[in-house]
């Protein structure tokens, strides 16, 4: 239990920290679901759409220092080639 004000404070916003990186990593992994049923669906259309949007999704979390960036990148790679056998 803290102790103090400021670490009471500190418990406080760690939890609401929490809460949306959780919330964040969930829906980029929603994200990258999306994408990857949408490259197995076949369409191409869809899945280049499904693609950008997982991507931006990536790097928003790399901005936010939640994923590192070459977890990112490995991620954008795999779509990028799923994507491109899909053509």
């Amino acid at each position: 239990m803290a102790n103090t004000k400021s670490a009471e404070k500190a418990a406080r916003q760690a939890v609401k920290h929490r809460n949306r990186n959780v919330a964040l990593r969930s829906r980029q992994r929603s994200a990258l679901r999306g994408a990857n049923e949408a490259i197995a669906s076949g369409d191409k259309a869809k899945a280049t759409a499904a693609v950008r949007a997982a991507a931006s999704s990536v790097d928003s979390l790399v901005n936010k220092g939640l994923v590192h960036k070459n977890k990112a990148s490995r991620h954008k790679k795999r779509m990028a080639a799923k994507l491109k056998k899909l053509a």
